[in-house]
């Protein structure tokens, strides 16, 4: 058994026999249990007069989860990615650059962005609603570990490029060389960050 299996054990038998929260407490922190440990294993267990101590909902994972937001993890990446690299040919071709005597017509890169986009969105629209409907069904799977997982690496790249983003225009500012289309291509992957951002910002908070 866990040590938090066998700390919840404890608690589950300190509970039933009419032991105090407080006293339990103390008998935990004095055998060596952090109060973060402790908090979790007699927030754990709910008690109702005549009853035995009833267990509360606890977050849980699932490796049928795993590969429906993981596929929504990369469809969502790579949405957000192609996006950028279609707006980055736009904002070249409204905003030419005397300098830069570059074709900027529809190349490969391009192309592969429009198949991507065409792949990926669809993809992504499907499981967004899988998702909607199997937390919408059973209020359980906001709990999902693995949900909440892949939400928090998102916002972590999402910090980075956002860290990035604003380092390259403080660098391009101090350097002299902060133009329109630059400050629209920042201005774009900005914004792909923030809306991805927007999209995650509520999952950790459940």
């Amino acid at each position: 058994m866990k040590p938090s299996d066998q700390l919840s054990e404890y608690v589950r038998r300190a509970l039933a026999q009419g032991g105090e929260r407080e006293g339990i407490a103390q008998a935990l922190a004095h055998a060596g249990w952090s109060a973060p440990e402790i908090d979790e294993a007699l927030g754990g267990w709910e008690t109702a007069p005549g009853l035995p101590p009833v267990p509360r909902p606890r977050p849980y994972a699932s490796a049928q989860e795993a590969l429906l937001y993981g596929l929504l993890f990369l469809s969502l990446g790579m949405i957000g990615w192609h996006v950028c690299e279609l707006g980055m040919v736009l904002i070249e071709r409204l905003i030419p650059d005397p300098a830069d005597s570059r074709y900027y017509g529809p190349g490969s890169s391009t192309r592969w962005s429009i198949a991507s986009l065409i792949a990926f969105v669809p993809l992504f629209v499907i499981l967004n609603r899988k998702v909607a409907r199997m937390s919408l069904g059973d209020g359980g799977r906001r709990r999902s570990l693995v949900r909440k997982w892949f939400a928090s690496v998102t916002l972590l790249v999402v910090a980075l490029v956002f860290l990035a983003d604003g380092i390259y225009v403080i660098y391009t500012l101090l350097n002299g060389e902060l133009t329109a289309r630059f400050t629209a291509k920042a201005s774009l992957v900005a914004g792909v960050a923030g809306l991805v951002f927007a999209y995650y910002r509520d999952e950790l908070n459940d």
